[in-house]
């Protein structure tokens, strides 16, 4: 890596996490790392699409992935008809998402599982929420390794979580059986602009821990970081003024998610997991 580089790892790493301590990157893999540190959500793209055959690449690199157990609970759908594609947009509520050139789903599913015990004739007897969560970890696992090699060829990724506030509406479009279930949307395509500024994460001493979670300190390193984080990347638009009004000072991180939770969001989803043949017990 060359010095200009390795500058601007280090200057990702302090606007990602304050001004504790850089870490030096190793000799392997340190393209890997910068970039990864430096990532940011697209939401801009050019209009040309993203070749079918890229898609399933990246799909087998997000599907070789860590799985529970090898149990490879889960699947992903790449929305190529343009009729879907115009529902689908419209239940995500998000403009952008409209304009980018691909979508993909991505779910949990628990069903492949249960045919399998079925046709060796075994029983299936581990009906409660671990069998939900596996598979949404798989999911989520293999969303995440999507993403790293799509942006490690150059293409630009946001991952859609408003798929799960109409969840059976979704499912419904795109016919998914029992125990199968979306847990989020991937837009994605070649960026119409240069990467924005990393978004500034929580310091590394509140949320990496040693032997014991501690929260010692943790209003004081919130505090710090509301202040350094709305003067150095300001919210564009102040959330649910109509409910909570103007904040009296600076709009924080810590205000804007609080306000963001202050309401109510998919409190059906329990339900729909319910519907979909889950126990949750």
């Amino acid at each position: 890596m060359t010095d200009a580089q390795t500058e601007t790892f280090r200057r990702s790493m302090a606007l990602r996490f304050g001004d504790g301590p850089i870490p030096n990157l190793p000799p392997q893999g340190r393209h890997t790392l910068a970039r990864m540190v430096a990532r940011t959500s697209c939401r801009s793209f050019r209009s040309e699409g993203v070749d079918q055959a890229v898609l399933e690449l990246l799909c087998a690199v997000a599907l070789a992935s860590p799985t529970k157990s090898d149990l490879q609970q889960r699947d992903i759908i790449i929305i190529r008809d343009s009729d879907l594609r115009t529902k689908l947009n419209a239940l995500t509520e998000q403009d952008w998402v409209a304009q980018a050139p691909s979508f993909l789903i991505f779910c949990g599913n628990n069903r492949r599982q249960r045919q399998i015990h079925k046709w060796r004739r075994h029983p299936f007897v581990n009906d409660h929420l671990d069998a939900f969560f596996n598979t949404a970890v798989d999911a989520g696992i293999a969303l995440s390794a999507f993403v790293t090699a799509a942006e490690a060829i150059g293409l630009g990724c946001c991952p859609v979580s408003t798929v799960r506030n109409c969840a059976a509406a979704v499912s419904d479009l795109l016919g998914l059986p029992e125990h199968v279930y979306p847990v989020a949307g991937l837009a994605l395509g070649w960026p119409e602009a240069p990467d924005a500024e990393p978004a500034m994460r929580l310091p590394l001493r509140a949320t990496v821990h040693v032997d014991r979670f501690s929260e010692h300190d943790l209003r004081d390193q919130v505090e710090t970081y509301d202040q350094q984080r709305s003067e150095r990347q300001p919210y564009a638009k102040i959330r649910g003024v109509d409910a909570f009004g103007d904040p009296s000072g600076p709009y924080t991180w810590s205000e804007d998610k609080s306000r963001q939770y202050a309401r109510p969001e998919r409190a059906d989803f329990g339900r729909f997991v319910r519907d979909r043949g889950f126990s949750l017990e």
